[in-house]
């Protein structure tokens, strides 16, 4: 490491919302953290779990300013997808991401969709 290099007091957090498999891949990669009031950063998707448990853990996320990535799997994106179209912030920036069982596909991701519609506007 460089010499001059110090860790940051408080550095920035990655959130996921996925499906078990998922979030458990990347809890065991070390992207968990439950802080002092039990909030974390990371929701397990069930099909038991409702839609509006989603929502509210995506605004959450969002709203946090300890927060410079969400990742979500594409599929949940899909059950709250006006929502996730609706963000337009550039920090935390959402990541849509393949699951298990269902391949990432472009097509469906809204973020991918506004970067190929600003490059195809440069050209």
């Amino acid at each position: 490491m460089a010499a001059g290099f110090q860790a940051k007091k408080k550095d920035a957090l990655m959130c996921l919302i996925g499906d078990e498999d998922t979030v458990t891949g990347f809890l065991l990669a070390g992207i968990g953290e439950i802080d002092a009031k039990k909030n974390s950063n990371f929701l397990v998707v069930t099909s038991k779990t409702p839609v509006n448990q989603i929502e509210e853990a995506f605004r959450a996320y969002t709203a946090r300013d300890d927060v410079a990535v969400i990742l979500i799997t594409q599929t949940c994106a899909e059950q709250i997808r006006a929502t996730v179209d609706d963000y337009d912030g550039m920090i935390p920036t959402v990541l849509e991401i393949p699951s298990k069982d269902n391949p990432y596909d472009p097509n469906k991701d809204s973020v991918m969709q506004r970067i190929m519609k600003k490059m195809s506007c440069q050209d």
